[in-house]
């Protein structure tokens, strides 16, 4: 059989450099749909039942002059859903693709709604500091009026609140409406994601946006922040140096937070401050 497979392998330097989008979500809900409509052809395997992708399928593709590794993942159920030895394998190498991968693209079935284990990839998602895109597909399934997709985001974004920073899109797979909005964001997300902000322009805003609104004392003790860098990690990692950092509030590490996001371009990617 493998005679009649004539495929060239890629080379394998060049692969390990390409930024890695994973597509994950609970099963049936367009995975591999998804991945199949953006290459043009059946790369992957499509049918009504759920839980036919059994393993994790990395495609290299091309888009907007820029390459990129798509990983098809096997559908997430819950624990005790799942009844069989090849489906739990297949979970796992689901989550191991989410940890390798730089952006995830989270599915949710429009018709249902986001539920408790989309919300749980989010939150791994978010843990491992993974830019994430919230694709809710099915959309032409749904009965809508002018409200519909504002009310669906809005609950989207209060299961995942106080965390308010990825993308919400919705698309039709099958009607292949708004796929490559998709592609756009998720390779918006990886450059915001990899973005090195100089310490010049990061303390021109911020110190100004400090002194707007310091630090509440504490005790009598005034918080004095005198300057703030980027560190090199894989997610954008911040530190400010200031003569009381203890005293620092969560509040106002929100307030900073806020403030870097409505200043620079980090929509979809996670940060991180220390002070």
């Amino acid at each position: 059989v493998v005679d009649y497979l004539k495929t060239e392998e890629p080379d394998v330097d060049t692969v390990l450099d390409l930024p890695k989008i994973a597509i994950v979500g609970r099963p049936n809900v367009g995975k591999s749909s998804l991945i199949n409509s953006l290459l043009g052809n059946d790369r992957n395997i499509v049918t009504d039942i759920a839980g036919t992708t059994r393993d994790s399928i990395d495609t290299i593709y091309k888009a907007y002059g820029k390459e990129v590794i798509l990983v098809d993942t096997a559908g997430i159920r819950k624990k005790s859903k799942v009844n069989e030895n090849i489906e739990f394998y297949s979970v796992m190498r689901s989550l191991r693709a989410l940890e390798n991968a730089d952006v995830v693209v989270i599915i949710i079935d429009a018709t249902l709604g986001m539920e408790s284990q989309d919300q749980n990839l989010f939150w791994m998602a978010h843990r491992l500091g993974k830019g994430v895109v919230i694709l809710v597909n099915k959309w032409d399934l749904v009965a809508k009026d002018t409200q519909t997709a504002i009310k669906l985001e809005k609950a989207i974004r209060e299961r995942l609140a106080p965390i308010n920073y990825m993308p919400i899109i919705f698309s039709s797979v099958l009607e292949k409406k708004r796929i490559f909005q998709v592609v756009e964001k998720m390779l918006e997300v990886y450059e915001n994601r990899s973005q090195k902000i100089s310490t010049s322009k990061l303390n021109d805003v911020m110190l100004e946006v400090i002194s707007a609104y310091p630090p509440p004392a504490w005790k009598g003790k005034f918080i004095k922040i005198k300057y703030c860098t980027q560190v090199s990690t894989p997610y954008p990692t911040f530190i400010f140096f200031c003569n009381l950092p203890q005293y620092i509030k969560e509040s106002y590490e929100r307030y900073l937070e806020n403030q870097m996001r409505k200043h620079f371009a980090l929509d979809g990617t996670p940060i991180s401050i220390f002070f």
